[in-house]
């Protein structure tokens, strides 16, 4: 794990590039970590929305975990075809999608299946479909505790949706899930005293339901950044998605993390415009732009490059001197955003002992596997 040029491959002259390496060494090593973190397995529900990947899926289930979460009802479904006992999936189901949530449970009896919610339309909508199929759902309410991007303040409204849900005889009330990604202090006091201060509001928001006689069976909560300190909670399921990969941009922000990068991306020099610009094969359909520059981390580009755009097909680098690279030369990184990076690619080429031995399909990154 310590050897400075662990992603070099022996021999590079079959690789297409960009491809995207991923070395399960590592991933074990991550998958081993967030274990130890959580104090075993119990309340750990890892999310698989980064890797999308059977392998992986099935790495995890070998070390014993054996609740996850998802994004997607494909995710879900991989989850599935994996037999995975317990597969939560993190995003509100609407059109379609509800339809698909239940062929999902009919298909696949042996995995409990539940989803969030954050509103009665949508409760209600889940009641009808389920009492017409004569079927049970688990439904998890959706707490909004300062990310502003999905679920309910919690507030009053959430005390009497939690009623209604309790009430339905088709819903099985699972508790509160509640996603921090907005807590990103790169200072891991700070960071903590953030995210207790905002699941202080979800407790609140727990015992106002339970003095009502209603009890609230578990509480999700986090992501990678708050993991540490919701591992560290009594009754409560962590769930980390990028610690199984890890990228350059938690790395950065979050060093204090023992999490190692498990995936590289490979990319060659492919012209040199003028005496001082590189331009490599790692355009937007290869690689996550949505962040600012820098988008990747060298691992062995010296320093004196500095990225400085880049379109569907080309990564530009501005160079002191680029006579130290050759038109040809392999060149790896690590992205700063791992999760996006991955959807782009059909297939992820697996390193051991510096050898691509075989290839693991991202099986979950289009809409449907089957359903």
């Amino acid at each position: 794990m310590k050897n400075s040029d662990w992603y070099n491959l022996d021999d590079t002259s079959e690789v297409i590039t960009p491809s995207l390496l991923v070395y399960p060494d590592r991933i074990a090593k991550n998958i081993n970590t967030m274990i130890s973190m959580a104090g075993g397995t119990s309340r750990l529900r890892p999310h698989i929305k980064t890797h999308k990947n059977a392998e992986i899926i099935k790495m995890q289930l070998d070390a014993g975990i054996e609740k996850f979460k998802c994004a997607t009802i494909a995710e879900a479904e991989l989850l599935a075809l994996c037999k995975a006992p317990d597969i939560l999936l993190a995003m509100q189901p609407v059109g379609a999608n509800m339809e698909r949530f239940f062929k999902l449970m009919k298909t696949f009896p042996e995995s409990k299946f539940s989803a969030l919610v954050d509103n009665e339309t949508i409760i209600d909508r889940f009641a009808q479909m389920a009492k017409e199929k004569e079927m049970q759902v688990s439904l998890w309410m959706d707490i909004n505790n300062g990310m502003n991007r999905t679920g309910i303040l919690p507030g009053e409204e959430a005390v009497r949706l939690y009623s209604i849900m309790s009430k339905i005889p088709e819903i099985e009330p699972e508790g509160l899930h509640v996603y921090d990604g907005h807590l990103r202090n790169a200072d891991p006091k700070e960071r903590k005293r953030a995210c207790d201060s905002a699941f202080k509001i979800v407790l609140g928001l727990k015992n106002k339901i339970e003095a009502n006689g209603i009890m609230v069976k578990d509480v999700v909560a986090g992501g990678s950044p708050s993991f540490p300190f919701h591992a560290e909670r009594e009754g409560v399921d962590a769930s980390p998605g990028t610690t199984v990969l890890w990228d350059g941009g938690y790395a950065q922000l979050f060093p204090e993390m023992d999490f190692i990068p498990a995936a590289v991306l490979m990319t060659r020099v492919i012209s040199k415009p003028d005496n001082k610009t590189i331009c490599l094969d790692l355009g937007h359909k290869s690689m996550a732009s949505e962040m600012p520059f820098p988008r990747v981390r060298f691992l062995n580009l010296g320093d004196d490059c500095k990225q400085v755009g880049q379109s569907e097909e080309h990564f530009v680098l501005e160079c002191k001197n680029n006579d130290s690279y050759t038109i040809g030369d392999v060149v790896y990184a690590i992205p700063v955003h791992i999760c996006p990076t991955v959807a782009k690619y059909e297939n992820l080429q697996v390193v051991e002992k510096g050898r691509i031995t075989t290839v693991w399909k991202v099986a979950a990154r289009n809409q449907s596997i089957t359903i």
